[in-house]
């Protein structure tokens, strides 16, 4: 899996879209693959309403408000020392690459 510029439970700012402007915190990630761009979760974020069945889970049925996945392209993480969004660099530290603040040089929590 290639290294990607946010992770999970990572805080981010919608910086594209509908949401635009709105923070959150990621819940699930999904990779680019060969077809598909990649996408991520947010809590909170993006609701949307979908119409189900009976089912053992949900016996009634009914409409159901769940999160919708954004683009990942359309993050990014909330740097720590600025509390702003920021693009990511790659640091070696030491013999492991950490990710940084562009900006300031902050290294974001892993």
């Amino acid at each position: 899996m290639a290294s990607l510029h946010v992770k999970k439970g990572d805080t981010v700012m919608v910086v594209s879209g509908r949401e635009k402007g709105k923070q959150g915190k990621i819940t699930r990630i999904q990779a680019a693959t060969e077809f598909k761009a990649g996408r991520v979760f947010i809590e909170k974020l993006n609701m949307v309403k979908r119409h189900t069945k009976p089912n053992d889970q949900n016996r009634g049925g009914g409409i159901i408000e769940k999160e919708a996945s954004i683009a990942i392209s359309s993050v990014l993480p909330i740097c720590p020392k600025e509390d702003r969004p920021r693009r990511v660099k790659r640091k070696m530290v030491g013999d492991k690459k950490v990710r940084v603040c562009a900006k300031c040089g902050e290294q974001f929590p892993n």
